[in-house]
């Protein structure tokens, strides 16, 4: 039992007075190539983390879900036969939104008491809010005895997001938390929702370094959702459904019909799709000079076409790639702030460490972070 989980069971016996039933734990996740193709129904690499968010959770007597965040020290309780958001940006719309989607889809959710603590980053880019979801649903999954397939679950928890949030993510970061596989990368068709399991094996001597620049991301006061409001006009001005249908023909004989924002917008997204793909393929071959070449490239279309980088995030990637023995940097997440991930030999890792922090301490008097990540399990729920 981790230190963390030991943490949570204390928690939730001086709350409940009573130990959890189940504990429900689910990564966070970083990607490594593919950004802002996910809602695009277009191709992504990510994997999950070994930072999690474990939610405990035992029946309750009533129809009432009473909800403790350990780590902020805050509550919440809703009742489940009508469940409300709260108003601004708020935690509490996570748990409460899960609940919420399992009702909506057939599931029959019965009072609970629920603990919630985790390691994940929040506002880094490392999809806290998908762990914090996918661990929800699974904790209310088993305490409500639902047999729900974790790729199911993480269309529920998607569907927290996308309409009880308001967030308009795709599936990337649900499926990677609820599905993830420890020394492996996730392909997802965020069409076809297939998923392959890529092996890692070929990049033994590499580790997956992230550095958040303490700029907080908040995607609910972003334009997260403007860019995914700009794909899809640009994919109506392209005559398609989604951009995943586009290819760099019909791009061209279509940048006419567009504004150059959204010529740009499409651009990225068509431009990243392959390099998903050819990511994969360099994985598969071990070359990984040609990966670290595509992943720097990424972080160059995501500033320049889609624009969602900022000053910090472009200084950090510049830094990283500095450093001799990294392969490739780029900023990871939808941007707006939060981290960036490289590709590091070994051997490296500690000057990339005094390098990196150093610099972007002296240059903008900001304390990073840095985390050495490794590919981690998805969602296990346990009884306990």
């Amino acid at each position: 039992m981790s230190a963390g989980i030991a943490a949570l069971q204390l928690a939730f016996q001086r709350l409940f007075g009573r130990g959890p039933v189940f504990v429900s734990e689910a990564p966070g996740r970083v990607n490594l190539i593919g950004e802002h193709t996910d809602y695009n129904l277009g191709y992504v690499l990510p994997v999950a983390i070994d930072r999690t968010v474990a939610a405990g959770a035992a029946p309750g007597d009533t129809g009432l879900a009473h909800v403790y965040a350990v780590d902020l020290g805050e509550c919440d309780e809703f009742s489940l036969a009508q469940i409300e958001r709260v108003r601004g940006v708020s935690w509490r719309n996570y748990p409460r939104g899960v609940a919420w989607a399992l009702a909506r889809a057939g599931h029959s959710v019965r009072g609970v008491d629920l603990a919630i603590a985790g390691d994940v980053p929040q506002g880094a880019g490392l999809s806290s809010s998908a762990a914090l979801e996918v661990a929800v649903a699974g904790a209310l999954a088993a305490v409500s005895e639902l047999a729900i397939r974790p790729r199911d679950l993480a269309l529920i928890a998607q569907r927290a997001e996308n309409e009880f949030v308001g967030v308009q993510s795709g599936i990337m970061d649900q499926f990677a938390s609820a599905l993830g596989l420890a020394g492996h990368a996730l392909l997802i068709d965020c069409r076809s929702l297939d998923v392959d399991a890529i092996p890692l094996a070929g990049a033994d001597g590499v580790a997956i370094v992230v550095v958040d620049s303490k700029v907080p991301r908040k995607l609910e006061e972003s334009a997260y959702n403007q860019r995914r409001e700009e794909c899809h006009e640009a994919a109506c001005l392209l005559g398609v459904a989604s951009l995943r249908e586009a290819d760099g023909r019909l791009l061209q004989a279509g940048h006419g019909k567009m504004p150059e924002r959204l010529y740009r917008r499409a651009r990225h997204v068509v431009a990243e799709n392959a390099r998903v793909l050819a990511a994969v393929a360099a994985l598969r071959a071990g070359e990984l000079e040609t990966l670290g070449r595509l992943v720097n490239e990424s972080h160059a279309s995501l500033r320049d076409d889609f624009e969602v980088s900022t000053p910090e995030l472009d200084l950090l990637a510049g830094l990283a790639r500095g450093v001799d023995g990294t392969l490739g940097a780029r900023l990871t997440g939808a941007g707006f702030g939060g981290s960036i991930v490289s590709l590091v030999q070994h051997r490296a890792v500690e000057h990339f460490r005094r390098h990196v922090l150093d610099e972007y301490r002296r240059e903008t008097g900001r304390e990073a972070e840095m985390h050495v990540c490794r590919a981690a399990n998805g969602m296990e729920v346990k009884h306990v």
